[in-house]
């Protein structure tokens, strides 16, 4: 690792680093706004700590930083080796995202440090209203044999009283008072003071230990702490993952940070893999018709995908299932030859115990019968052992340039910037788990912050309402599949093809894609409602739903074109248990009102007028 050295300014602190006969030095690097710092120090007893602060005001106090690594505390008896700071400015295409260019500037400080025998370096990034921060261990003569960190000890003592909206994987989400916090929260983690919102998350963890956030030493402290692993096996050179903390005046805010993890992680040496695409899916029943069937819904609402999920190849957790073989029913190349007629691709799922035993022949396999993509299910994305083998396998199948859905505990940490093909995981309470609309305006806040969801949308059709799964209404099942960000969006999660016949209801299923090339959050509060406006090519769709309070407000337009007339089609609930629909005249300046039911939704298009 060749490290630049150079002097950075001493400061005075005040608070318990000032302690003691010696005066620390801080270490700090600013926003490219000048609104968000970090300083990094070590106090006079040997402690390495650091602390944030966006516009002049604390977010993140004076807490510990470091791990233990062979018995020893690296973080304390800490001694600064050298320093060095660069700008950078390195915006992006992202075809694949909520925007299609993604800005990445940020000011990066890297401290070269010493504790005991352990040689390591502090690497922190700040951008506008986020620092992130990591540990970096070089290859060193000090550690002899394997190397066990068997504790990382990162704190985030925050400077307010916060509400953190606790969860797990496909948890529901319990506000719970910081303070009185038992247990622990998955990253990424939301907060609510009142007087900002913290998002504090993980970025780049492609083989540690799905770490979680418990309590810290503080009252309003946070720390991360291992469950599922007792250590972390390491190998030199090692790079821990990203710690994130962002910012944002409001819940709204937050958005913005919601293409960190992208920026944390390196980019794909050769880009997007040729003829991955995304695109809607929907789900087939086990058999030859079905599929058949629902490649014929897809090509009539513009999807992209029909899938095949557990059972095509027989029991998935049983090893004598080979997922080289398609069940009696299913005519696998009948219906991919008859996709391909329609432009409609196949997926096929597979579950671990399949993936382990078969993943390197399928996958070429699978290119030769002109699969388009997989679904991994029941993985583990928990331990160190699964991760490393998800990061592995994730790349093979990149490689193999099929598109790739990972389901159930998995959660996302930016691994598709590297991976493209990764379009989408699970990891979140979808239609699947039954979600109320408190859940389901909570999660833009929170999960989402993280990266693309796979929702598993469950809408009605005359045959079956599915309201065991359903606790929102129709027009709010339109609108979240504006507000909720994913490459490859499931529909109709339990529908069988041929039930669709409510094709008014449905059309907007036609129109709405699931890439963008602009994004605006436009209005909302976490669990109560939320509005998103998001642009692809000259079309505007707007999604907004309500939690379990009716809402009334107004939206603003202006993110239309100037001088430019739109029509806007309006999906809403009409009352009785359906979706009304009208028109009217928008221009950028028009606010639009806002009336919606308790769980109620309302989905918008404008288009150009010509």
């Amino acid at each position: 690792m060749n490290i630049r050295f150079a002097a950075l300014p001493v400061l005075l602190l005040a608070g318990p680093l000032a302690a003691g006969a010696q005066t620390p030095k801080t270490y700090q690097a600013t926003s490219p706004d000048k609104q968000t710092r970090l300083e990094v120090a070590v106090d006079a007893q040997g402690r390495l700590r650091y602390r944030t602060m966006t516009g002049g005001r604390e977010v993140v106090r004076w807490s510990a930083l470091g791990f233990e690594l062979n018995g020893t505390a690296a973080g304390t008896q800490t001694t600064v080796q050298g320093a060095a700071q660069k700008a950078v400015n390195e915006p992006f295409a992202w075809p694949l995202g909520e925007n299609d260019r993604i800005d990445n500037q940020y000011q990066e400080l890297d401290l070269s440090l010493t504790s005991g025998v352990v040689q390591f370096h502090v690497l922190a990034r700040v951008y506008d209203g986020s620092v992130a921060l990591r540990y970096v261990l070089p290859a060193q003569a000090g550690l002899l044999g394997p190397a066990r960190l068997t504790k990382e000890n990162t704190e985030f003592n925050l400077a307010d009283s916060y509400t953190l909206y606790q969860y797990h994987q496909e948890s529901v989400f319990k506000p719970t008072r910081l303070d009185s916090l038992a247990g622990t929260c998955d990253f990424p983690a939301t907060l609510a003071s009142a007087k900002n919102c913290l998002s504090i998350g993980e970025a780049e963890n492609a083989g540690y230990t799905k770490a979680e956030l418990g309590r810290g030493s503080a009252p309003q402290s946070l720390a991360v702490a291992f469950m599922h692993d007792k250590e972390v096996a390491v190998t030199l050179p090692f790079q821990s993952p990203w710690r994130t903390i962002s910012c944002a005046k409001s819940a709204i805010g937050l958005h913005r940070f919601s293409d960190l993890n992208l920026r944390l992680n390196p980019a794909a040496p050769g880009g997007v893999p040729a003829g991955v695409q995304p695109g809607k899916v929907m789900r087939a029943q086990l058999n030859t018709q079905s599929g058949l069937d629902c490649v014929d819904l897809a090509a009539r609402l513009n999807m992209r995908y029909v899938l095949f999920d557990a059972g095509w190849y027989g029991p998935e957790r049983a090893l004598t299932s080979d997922p080289a073989v398609a069940v009696p029913a299913i005519d696998l190349p009948k219906v991919i030859a008859y996709g391909k007629s329609k432009g409609i691709g196949v997926l096929l799922y597979v579950n671990y115990i399949g993936l382990q035993n078969h993943l390197d022949t399928i996958l070429p396999l699978y290119k030769q019968w002109g699969v388009a993509g997989m679904k991994f299910g029941f993985v583990d994305g928990l331990s160190q052992k699964g991760l490393m083998w998800l990061a592995g396998a994730i790349k093979k199948v990149n490689d193999a340039g099929l598109v790739l859905n990972i389901h159930d505990n998995y959660k996302p940490t930016g691994l598709s910037r590297t991976y493209p093909a990764l379009f989408t995981q699970e990891g979140i309470r979808g239609d699947e788990n039954s979600p109320d609309a408190f859940h389901t305006t909570t999660l833009p806040f929170t999960r989402f912050l993280a990266g693309p969801a796979d929702f598993t949308f469950c809408y009605p059709n005359p045959k079956a309402n599915f309201s065991k799964n359903l606790k929102v209404s129709k027009a709010q099942q339109l609108a979240l599949t504006v507000v909720y960000f994913s490459p490859l969006q499931a529909l109709f999660w339990y529908g069988r093809p041929l039930d669709y016949t409510n094709d008014s209801e449905i059309e907007f299923f036609k129109y709405v894609p699931t890439v963008w090339n602009e994004t605006h959050y436009l209005a909302g509060e976490i669990g109560q409602n939320i509005s998103v406006a998001r642009r692809s090519g000259s079309t505007w769709f707007v999604g907004s739903a309500a939690g379990l309070q009716d809402w009334q407000g107004r939206l603003k337009l202006d993110f239309l074109k100037k001088n430019t007339a739109y029509t806007a089609t309006i999906f809403e609930d009409d009352g009785q248990g359906g979706i009304a629909r009208r028109t009217l005249k928008a221009k950028q300046g028009d606010t639009l009102p806002v009336a919606l039911k308790a769980a109620g939704g309302q989905a918008i298009m404008l288009e150009e007028t010509k």
